[in-house]
């Protein structure tokens, strides 16, 4: 993304249609954007979509993995601050991908319209670029170097326990190193930012990983991916190809769970995060316990059924469940409950533990 002499202003317009797109492409994000003031929400926003075209990318099944790589590493190139390559030539690049009007998603909508995704974000502070672009860029040439990695699988075959947490960095470690980037902008004691910055990956390395245990099915048979890595299914006596076959359902299913108690290691770092985040620049303690509560109550559902990851039926929280957690932090949620309420919601449907209260 070649520098430019002056800042253009932000335009009402495209700014409105960067958070309409969010609110397509991830329910789960829309809730962290939705409970953020201004500017942090627009920041988050951007950065978000920034983050979201190089996912998108990265999970095309229909794309051949060396032609993927090299839409990721051409998009990289658009984002780096020296480079002159323009959104315009990565465009060109992913449009014989790009869906039919009558198959376009919401995901491939903001791909096709990156040049106006890019210029929005073009148009943010100067340290609020400079907070953002590193880690993306990270992120998308993490993401480059894994699809070259398994090109001759036609999909990702994660192989030990440090390649999966390896690639959940680049994923989502990376994020947790952007939100933190920008929440640091400002003067910020030393021993909170050291302890911001050593829990900021574990936070993002959470959320992942209980998407990454949830969604087996999903990312089997939608994008040709399994994360579960072979060494602890071969452990477990599942062929990796075999993963979600239901004469392997028991052993699949304690892989699941296996991963899923990976995930739970980091809940302690990540409410450690949460304990210290500053709350400035419209950021809010809500935008971020959120998400981290939902994946509590996420996996106790995993730890419950791990076999539902394994088909259709998928694992989920209930509408209801979502809604009491949304509702209790943003009327009376503050640092000091995040504890009692990740205890609650671990031990049982936080919804239904309102009920019975009353």
């Amino acid at each position: 993304m070649s520098q430019q002499d002056e800042r253009p202003r932000v335009d009402k317009a495209d700014l409105e249609w960067c958070h309409k797109s969010v609110q397509g492409v991830s329910r789960t994000f829309a809730l962290t954007v939705d409970v953020l003031d201004e500017p942090m929400s627009s920041y988050i926003c951007l950065g978000y979509l920034v983050c979201r075209i190089a996912d998108t990318v990265e999970d095309a099944s229909h794309i051949p993995p060396e032609e993927q790589a090299d839409l990721l590493r051409t998009y990289d190139t658009v984002l780096a601050p020296d480079d002159e390559t323009d959104a315009a030539e990565f465009v060109s690049s992913v449009e014989p991908y790009l869906p039919d009007e009558e198959a376009m998603t919401e995901d491939w909508a903001v791909v096709r319209d990156s040049p106006r995704v890019l210029r929005t974000f073009g148009s943010l502070p100067e340290d609020v670029q400079q907070a953002i672009v590193p880690p993306a860029r990270e992120l998308v040439q993490g993401m480059a170097e894994f699809v070259e990695r398994y090109e001759d699988d036609g999909g990702l075959r994660i192989q030990t326990r440090g390649e999966l947490e390896e690639y959940c960095y680049y994923a989502a470690g990376t994020v947790g190193n952007l939100i933190t980037n920008l929440v640091t902008r400002h003067d910020v004691a030393a021993d909170r930012r050291r302890r911001l910055y050593d829990t900021a990956e574990e936070f993002g390395l959470l959320l992942q990983l209980v998407n990454i245990s949830k969604d087996v099915y999903d990312d089997y048979t939608a994008e040709d991916n399994v994360y579960l890595p072979a060494e602890w299914l071969r452990d477990a006596g599942v062929p990796q190809d075999a993963v979600i076959d239901e004469e392997h359902e028991d052993e699949a299913a304690s892989v699941v769970r296996r991963t899923a108690e990976f995930a739970g290691s980091f809940l302690d770092d990540a409410q450690t995060y949460l304990e210290t985040v500053p709350l400035r620049d419209g950021n809010t303690l809500e935008a971020w316990a959120i998400p981290f509560l939902l994946a509590v109550g996420t996996l106790r559902e995993l730890l419950s059924r791990p076999e539902d990851a394994l088909s259709s039926t998928g694992v989920k929280i209930s509408r209801q469940e979502v809604f009491a957690v949304v509702s209790e932090m943003s009327a009376s949620g503050n640092r000091e409950s995040l504890d009692e309420l990740r205890r609650a919601i671990a031990t049982g449907p936080y919804h239904a533990s309102l009920s019975n209260a009353d």
